[in-house]
């Protein structure tokens, strides 16, 4: 009897070894890419916007936002928005300044004129009458040509996002995920790894999906691009509280799409409001004095979160947390739209790190 039982415990513990080999419990990592999507900066220092870190000394944003701890900078691009912010020579022009302070640089393709979400991925207006032979070359020509741009100034990308939260695909209706069907798709994110890897091997090809409110939707994408052979180096999700849900969902979501597909995660954007004021005419993305329970919209509700954020990816073995916009303080002239982008105001006035008048929020940290 006492054999029996021996037997059985050992094989218990040996069941419970493997399903540990199997599933990880996740290694607090340090956070490395410590980033900021500083994307509507240029305009915003173009118009005269004034930055002040925590002491009330005016300095340029990139050195306070160091000053708290970043380093990585995220920009987006657009193919030729109306705007003429945010294409390819403002994005060259600003990577010089980012890498005259050492830090690193991602490029975030949204293959669009303008904005590209999960709710909209449009085609740029020279791509619109393409199929899906074409925007192959299309990704490929364009992302190549980018990258090597910046290669030849001495601003190599460290990283690139091939898309933006392309939850059910981007380059509508043509690379748009259909009856989960991921082939076109698939096609378009292998021109832009080939693309980014011809330019410089060591740029990290990143996939970002905003697929951290649910941890069945991001296996549903990410095992469908895996299916098909995509290739890519991190992982990226968004997180929101007030569209994604808890922090115990995000650690879920990170903890198993790290060990899952076996590469790192970052959450690629996050951001929370300092206030539930509006300083424009413009209607804020996110209002309310608590959008997130146990947050209010405070200086230290926002400072407060994002180190809540910061904490739940590190526990869950992410090695990046990027903030979104957090320059983005409202500024006549630097609106929403970039088809209108004098005539409209800014949705994310309440979202950054600045106040109204520039000044930083003195509790913000990134930290490792």
């Amino acid at each position: 009897m006492l054999g029996h039982r021996l037997c059985r415990l050992l094989l218990a513990l040996a069941t419970l070894l493997a399903a540990m080999a199997l599933n990880p419990a996740p290694a607090a990592a340090a956070i490395t890419m410590r980033g900021a999507d500083v994307s509507s900066v240029q305009r915003s220092l173009d118009l005269g916007a004034r930055y002040y870190n925590a002491a009330g000394t005016a300095a340029d944003p990139l050195d306070i936002l160091t000053g708290a701890g970043v380093n990585y900078v995220r920009l987006r691009i657009w193919n030729n928005p109306a705007s003429g912010y945010n294409n390819k020579a403002k994005v060259l022009a600003y990577a010089k300044q980012v890498k005259a302070r050492g830090l690193g640089l991602m490029i975030d393709f949204h293959y669009s004129d303008t904005w590209a979400d999960p709710g909209k991925q449009f085609k740029p207006a020279a791509w619109a009458s393409h199929g899906i032979a074409q925007l192959q070359t299309d990704v490929y020509n364009y992302t190549y040509d980018v990258c090597t741009s910046l290669k030849a100034q001495g601003t190599t990308p460290d990283s690139v996002q091939i898309g933006n939260e392309i939850n059910v695909g981007m380059l509508w209706n043509d690379g748009k995920v259909v009856n989960n069907d991921f082939t076109n798709l698939s096609l378009l994110l292998k021109a832009g790894y080939n693309a980014t890897k011809a330019c410089n091997s060591g740029t990290q090809v990143i996939i970002h999906t905003a697929n951290a409110d649910s941890l069945a939707n991001a296996r549903w994408f990410y095992d469908g691009i895996r299916a098909k052979g995509v290739p890519w180096d991190l992982t990226a999700l968004s997180y929101y509280c007030m569209w994604h849900g808890s922090l115990t969902t995000l650690y879920n979501v990170i903890s198993d799409v790290r060990t899952r597909y076996g590469k790192p995660v970052i959450v690629a954007e996050t951001a929370y409001p300092f206030t539930s004021a509006n300083a424009d005419s413009e209607a804020n993305v996110i209002g309310g004095s608590t959008p997130c329970s146990g947050y209010p919209a405070t200086w230290a509700g926002q400072a407060t979160n994002f180190t809540h954020v910061q904490n739940t990816a590190r526990n869950a073995g992410a090695i990046g947390v990027f903030y979104w916009e957090p320059t983005w303080y409202a500024i006549q002239g630097n609106g929403w739209d970039p088809a209108n982008i004098n005539g409209t105001g800014n949705q994310w006035d309440n979202m950054a790190v600045f106040n109204w008048t520039g000044g930083i929020n003195p509790s913000i940290r990134w930290t490792p």
